[in-house]
């Protein structure tokens, strides 16, 4: 019952905070606007660590690789304590499984990534129909542009309605169902 409560709480809070980088990386990717509430909330929580791991790790062509960095290496920490938690000992175990962790991790880091364009999608899809002029719009439409480009120039109007957004989120499912539980559950038998 404590193992499961501890994972519980290292799950979610892990998830969370590598979350909260990951959403300041595609922000950043994106060049989504800075001044609104989401992204100076994301800014507030993640500074106290991405500002001073900036120091030692530099951006590459515009993106900033010290908070992707963070974000990995918080998936990788919460993989083993919840390893930890469930009794084993990774650092017994042979090299194999220390890159399995890692592989894993980045994995994980993948499908959050997956599940943060998949929120924005929904979001933008229920305020274009409820409030087109939210304060948030144009920071939803930031982040979707770039997944929805490639749909958008495939599938016309049909009717005036973009159905773009549902095959993105089509895609999206087929990314999260297919390939990578098929790679989680290989590497999850390294460990």
């Amino acid at each position: 019952m404590l193992a499961q409560t501890l994972t519980f709480i290292v799950t979610t809070l892990g998830d969370l905070f590598a979350f909260a980088l990951l959403a300041r990386f595609i922000l950043q990717w994106v060049r989504a606007p800075a001044r609104n509430q989401l992204s100076e909330f994301v800014a507030a929580l993640t500074n106290f660590i991405v500002i001073p791991t900036r120091r030692v790790i530099p951006g590459l062509w515009g993106l900033d690789l010290a908070t992707l960095l963070l974000a990995w290496l918080t998936e990788m920490l919460k993989l083993w304590l919840i390893v930890e938690i469930k009794g084993f000992q990774i650092g017994a175990v042979t090299g194999v499984a220390a890159v399995a962790l890692l592989a894993m991790a980045a994995i994980q880091l993948f499908q959050l990534a997956v599940y943060l364009v998949m929120g924005a999608l929904i979001l933008q899809a229920v305020l274009s129909w409820v409030n087109p002029y939210s304060p948030i719009a144009p920071l939803l439409n930031s982040v979707t542009r770039p997944f929805l480009r490639p749909f958008q120039q495939v599938i016309p109007l049909i009717g005036g309605v973009d159905l773009s957004p549902l095959a993105a989120l089509l895609v999206c499912q087929l990314l999260l169902g297919v390939p990578l539980v098929w790679l989680e559950a290989n590497l999850g038998r390294l460990l």
